[in-house]
């Protein structure tokens, strides 16, 4: 009889071991799925934002200085002020606009009249809209589409104007105020996440022959060159 309780004693006792080792490893998987639960929380918790590469240009030229001063000579032979009309600018590094204006009188032949105009429009990389150069292409193709869109525009033309920039549209077309024929042409180039709108038109009044719409065309492009030269030259 003793020897029998002896003999169930030690039954029970390696009967209780497995139970204890599968109690052991049951703690052990919870605590291994807390740990998990918490390193997927904290590496959700450490994912940077998203990134865009930063803006090459961070300034603007005076858009009074876009220009040299033969070349303003050149398209406004009698220009009032060869230094120009600066626009007003909540924020010059951003954007800035500047204007002349030029009348040729030459008494019974007429009035030869010109008027040119330069508009530059910085942009900077933003995580929520995108980086600088895109923001300035989205803006490019914008100018683009309204320049084209012109109303009571006639003969209208666009072509791409190579070497300037990264990329440029020149567009030309013929519009008719108060009885008096304009030629026009407007360029827009973008740099990088520059943009430079460039209006350059010119009316042969009282009299005066209409200028050459292809004249008015190559001075443009030629000062559109120069634009896009000071913009990176007011970054150096």
């Amino acid at each position: 009889m003793h020897r029998s309780a002896k003999r169930l004693a030690s039954l029970l006792t390696c009967a209780a071991v497995p139970v204890l080792l599968v109690a052991g490893c049951s703690g052990s998987d919870s605590d291994s799925s807390g740990d998990a639960s918490a390193s997927a929380a904290s590496s959700s918790a450490a994912k940077p934002s998203p990134s865009v590469a930063p803006a090459k240009f961070k300034k603007l030229p005076n858009p009074c200085e876009a220009f040299s001063k033969d070349t303003v000579k050149k398209m406004l032979p009698k220009a009032k002020d060869t230094s120009g009309e600066r626009g007003t600018s909540t924020d010059n590094s951003a954007h800035g606009t500047c204007s002349w204006s030029s009348s040729d009188e030459n008494g019974v032949d007429g009035t030869q009249f010109r008027w040119l105009d330069i508009g530059y429009q910085r942009y900077d990389s933003d995580p929520g809209v995108g980086s600088g150069e895109k923001r300035a292409t989205d803006f490019y193709t914008k100018q683009v589409i309204e320049a084209k869109d012109t109303k009571s525009a006639k003969k209208l033309e666009a072509v791409k104007t190579s070497g300037t920039g990264d990329e440029a549209t020149a567009i030309t077309y013929d519009v008719k105020k108060e009885g008096n024929d304009f030629k026009n042409t407007t360029i827009i180039a973008r740099t990088s996440n520059i943009v430079v709108t460039i209006n350059y038109n010119g009316a042969g009044l009282a009299g005066a022959d209409t200028p050459k719409g292809d004249d008015l065309l190559k001075k443009a492009q030629a000062a559109a060159k120069e634009a896009v030269t000071a913009a990176a030259k007011a970054n150096t």
